[in-house]
This record gives C-alpha cells, sequence and structure tokens, in this order.
C-alpha cells in the first residue's frame, strides 16, 4: 500500500502554482499595467516596487516547491528506483526547475538595474528608450524574453507533475482486463 504524501505534495503544488501564477501576472498583468502610467519613468518604478513586494512571496514559493519536491522524491525512493519512466520524469523536472529558478534570480538582478535607471525613463517597461543608458537597455532587452521564460518553464513543471501522477496510477486495471479476457 503506498504511503500518502499529503504536506510535501501540497507544498510542492502550491509553491509551484504561485510561482507560475505570479510570474505569468507580472508579465501580463503588472508590467501591463505599468506600461501605461503617466510617464515611463513612473511606470518603471511601479514596476519596480511591484516587483520587490513580490519578490518575498517569490521566494518562499520556490523554496516551497523545492522542499515539497525533494519531499516527494525521498518519499518515492522505492518507485523511482524501479520505474525508469520516473526517474526521467524526475531528472527532467530537475532541470527545469534549477532553469526556472536561474531565470528568476536572473530577473531580480535585472529588476534592480531597471529600478535603480527608473528615472531615465523608457519606451516602456521591458523596452528601452534610445537615449538610455546602456545598462538599462541591456536590463530591459534580457527581461523582455525572461518574463515569459519564467512562466514558461514553470508550466512544463505543472505538466511534469501532472504526468508524474500519472505514473503513479496502478496498472492493475489493465492487468485485470487482460487477465479477464484470458479467463474466457
Amino acid at each position: 500500500m503506498p504511503s500518502r504524501n499529503t504536506v510535501v505534495r501540497s507544498m510542492h503544488d502550491i509553491g509551484l502554482a504561485a510561482w507560475f501564477g505570479g510570474s505569468l501576472m507580472g508579465a501580463v498583468g503588472l508590467n501591463g499595467a505599468t506600461a501605461k502610467a503617466s510617464s515611463s519613468s513612473e511606470g518603471l518604478r511601479l514596476a519596480s516596487i511591484g516587483w520587490a513586494r513580490w519578490a518575498p512571496v517569490e521566494i518562499a514559493a520556490i523554496v516551497m516547491h523545492g522542499i515539497g519536491g525533494l519531499g516527494l522524491i525521498g518519499g518515492n525512493k522505492e518507485r523511482l528506483k524501479n520505474q525508469e519512466e520516473s526517474r526521467t520524469n524526475t531528472a527532467v523536472k530537475l532541470g527545469i526547475t534549477i532553469a526556472a529558478g536561474a531565470t528568476s534570480v536572473i530577473s531580480a538582478i535585472l529588476g534592480g538595474v531597471i529600478a535603480k535607471h527608473a528615472d531615465e525613463g523608457a519606451e516602456g517597461i521591458t523596452e528601452p528608450a534610445p537615449e538610455a543608458s546602456d545598462s538599462l537597455q541591456t536590463a530591459q532587452r534580457v527581461q523582455k524574453v525572461l518574463q515569459w521564460v519564467t512562466p514558461a518553464l514553470t508550466l512544463v513543471m505543472i505538466v511534469l507533475g501532472a504526468q508524474q501522477g500519472e505514473q503513479q496510477r496502478p496498472v492493475k486495471g489493465l492487468y485485470e482486463t487482460t487477465a479477464r479476457m484470458f479467463r474466457r
């Protein structure tokens, strides 16, 4: 009988949900809304404030997801030892998790650069003005890409988590159906 991992599974899933949802909402909602500010420097300033307020929640979500993931790996040692498909999924998911963590950290660093140069103004939150400093232009150009990479990576992690859940389903239904066919 498999043991239950409700607490660590919940930590894993809630952390990932917050990480995905927050990064997507930030790119679409926060950056989109603050781009409509009365001045471009005000938009950059407000976006920077919003992202700075989100940062502790995102860090907590990432840590919660990580603890939950490690707990699930520990709780599924036997399954991982015996199921190649589960090992592969876990390895791929771990690599994507590390990549998403890296994009989140890089985005935070770039956000600090953008906040520092907010008074220079911009065409948009991630669109630099031609007269902006090289630091601001570079930060905005990279951030324009990363704001979509993090939600995309975390979305893939959600799909891989769903696949892991499917891998835990017992195959006895298939076995019983096959056995019944041969008994007739």
